[in-house]
């Protein structure tokens, strides 16, 4: 979750597609030049330990888009692909 944020910070498209999981992947991802991350904050895991398959991480993002702030709030669901945690998709709630 962290190295995503990371490559969302430094405009990493490639690592952001190589990092999300084949099935749910879009075919390109289209960053807002406008857009600046400004902090990273985790509020929750489950699992993904060595031995899990899947986890899912519940986090807040903040932003700046000129003088307007804002924030993202998702709870992101990650899996084991080939060997490496790859991001699958985000969990809806009700």
């Amino acid at each position: 979750m962290r190295s995503r944020y990371s490559a969302f910070v430094a405009r990493d498209d490639d690592y952001l597609l190589r990092s999300w999981h084949p099935r749910t992947r879009p075919p390109r991802v289209e960053l807002d030049p406008e857009l600046r991350w400004t902090g990273l904050h985790v509020m929750r895991t489950t699992g993904g330990s060595l031995l899990h398959t899947e986890g899912t991480v519940e986090f807040q993002a903040d932003y700046r888009v000129g003088r307007q702030r804002g924030s993202l709030h998702e709870h992101s669901r990650f899996v084991r692909h080939d060997g490496a945690w790859v991001y699958l998709d985000a969990i809806t709630t009700s």
